[in-house]
Order: structure tokens, then C-alpha cells, then sequence
């Protein structure tokens, strides 16, 4: 494996840390609290932590004010049914039913940024695709789960459409108009639901899931850039593992056998597949050695 894509997977690992701990923030929201309000909130404290940042890296902008915009919004859309989610079913289902977006980026990778997709990436995606199936629990499936489900659906979005940035323009630009762009659809959605349960305990709750979410994106931006979403994204099924030991130590929620069955057969192809892959690569040119030596 090539040691670009090495260290994208590496850096998605990492981040997906901070996106379990985000789900974990949001478990702990107080009472009263409603999705779109808490995320105007969450938007705006993000706008005025990024903007020393942005100030810092001497004020960046972009040629690419399209697909930002596209990104904000679909993503704004996507975080107010993953909040939904979080707030109404236990933190390992919506990580099971999140955790189909990875399936999403090489699948659409494919088709419409013509990404290569190997057979061992395939294997890898139909073997996850097995895994979340044995995940899913019908009786959970309500329109709780479906909201969840359109957020992972935005999510795979929103890291394809990272590849269409240049690797120079300045991460700190990419969140700013990402949370920035996305505050007007957000202010229609707080209109809908009512601006409900804000609170001083609210917002140290919206600062406190928005550094994890900042952290979180930052390190997509770096390892979407480095490598192929189709090569790396299913590095994103590790955070699986994050969300069911936060779940374990602060919720008392636990997989049974067969959950845990479906989260093998999620998480080890993504880490024994590509080790098979590097050792055949280094087999082969020692076989054609030895026949042409023959």
C-alpha cells in the first residue's frame, strides 16, 4: 500500500475518535434541548473559533465557492438527522446505521468521480455491507433510523466532494465556509422545529461537541486530500469501535454476539485485507524473479 493512502488511513483513524466523541456530546445534551436549535448554535460557536484561524492563515479564500456551498448545506441537512438520531436511539444503533456511509463513498467514488475500485476493495465493501446488515435491528428501524441513515447518505457527499478542492487551499477556509454558508438553511430549520431549551448548559455542551466536530473535520479535509475516497474510506468503519467502548463506559449499552459478529465483519477486512494486499504486491515481483530466473 502506497504511503500516501498509509497515512490518510492513519489520519481518518484518528479523526473518527473526535467523531465518536462528538456522538457521545450529544448523548448528554439537556433536557428540553432540539436538534436544529442546538445546531445554530453549534454553527455559530464554530464560526468564532475558526475565525482566529482563519485570521491567522492571513484571511484565505477560494475559487470553489460552489461546491462549499454544496457541502454547508447538505451537510447542515445531514448533522440536524444525525442529532435526531443520537438524541432518540442508543449510541451503537446509530453508529451501526452511520456506518453504511463508507459503503456510500467507494460506491460513488466509482461512478461519479471514476475512482478505480480494486477487488480487494469490493470484498472489503461487500463483507461491511454483510456487517451492517447483521447490525440493523428492524425493530429500531423507525423514522429515527431513516434520519440517520440520510445523514450518512450526506456524509459520503461531503467527502467526495472534498476531492473536488485543491490540495492548496487552507483547511481553515474549508471549515469556515462549511459551518459559515450553511447558517440561513439551519435559521429555517430552527423556524420549523422552534427554538427551543437554550441554555447556558446548551451551549458549553454546543462548545464543547463543537471542538471535537472542528478536530474531526480537519482531519477528513487532510486525509481526503491525500488519497482516493475509494482507498481510504474504509478506514471510517474504525470509529465503530470507538462509539461501542463509549457506549460500554458511559451508557452501559453493550453489542450482543451477533451485533458483534456484524462489527467483524465491518472492521477486519479494514485492517487485514490491505496487510494481504501489501504482502501479495511484495510476493509477486520476487515469483517473477525466481521464473524468469528459472
Amino acid at each position: 500500500m502506497k504511503s500516501n493512502v498509509m497515512i490518510a488511513m492513519a489520519i481518518l483513524i484518528f479523526g473518527n475518535l473526535f467523531s465518536a466523541l462528538y456522538d457521545v456530546s450529544i448523548k448528554w445534551l439537556p433536557e428540553g434541548s432540539n436538534a436544529a436549535t442546538f445546531l445554530l448554535i453549534r454553527q455559530l460557536l464554530s464560526v468564532l473559533m475558526l475565525l482566529p484561524l482563519w485570521l491567522y492563515a492571513k484571511r484565505p479564500t477560494t475559487q470553489h465557492l460552489k461546491v462549499h456551498f454544496f457541502r454547508s448545506n447538505t451537510g447542515a441537512l445531514g448533522a440536524v438527522c444525525l442529532i435526531m438520531g443520537l438524541m432518540s436511539l442508543p449510541i451503537a444503533t446509530v453508529s451501526s446505521l452511520f456506518f453504511s456511509a463508507p459503503l456510500m463513498i467507494v460506491l460513488m467514488g466509482s461512478l461519479f468521480l471514476k475512482e478505480r475500485v480494486t477487488p480487494t476493495q469490493c470484498t472489503a465493501t461487500i463483507l461491511g455491507f454483510i456487517g451492517i446488515l447483521i447490525l440493523l435491528r428492524p425493530s429500531e428501524i423507525n423514522w429515527f433510523g431513516i434520519a440517520v441513515l440520510i445523514s450518512a447518505f450526506t456524509f459520503a457527499l461531503n467527502q467526495l466532494a472534498l476531492r473536488k478542492l485543491p490540495d492548496t487551499e487552507n483547511p481553515s477556509v474549508t471549515l469556515m465556509l462549511y459551518n459559515t454558508l450553511s447558517i440561513p438553511l439551519t435559521f429555517i430549520m430552527v423556524l420549523v422545529q422552534g427554538l427551543e431549551g437554550v441554555s447556558w448548559a446548551l451551549i458549553g455542551m454546543a462548545a464543547l461537541s463543537n471542538s471535537f466536530l472542528l478536530a474531526y473535520h480537519w482531519l477528513c479535509v487532510l486525509a481526503y486530500r491525500k488519497a482516493e475516497a475509494s482507498q481510504i474510506a474504509i478506514a471510517e468503519y474504525t470509529g465503530l469501535l470507538f462509539c461501542v467502548l463509549f457506549g460500554w463506559l458511559l451508557f452501559d449499552e453493550w453489542l450482543d454476539g451477533l451485533s458483534w459478529v456484524g462489527a467483524g465483519f465491518i472492521v477486519l477486512p479494514s485492517l487485514i485485507i490491505p496487510w494481504i494486499t501489501a504482502r501479495l504486491v511484495h510476493i509477486r515481483p520476487k515469483k517473477i524473479i525466481e521464473q524468469e530466473a528459472g
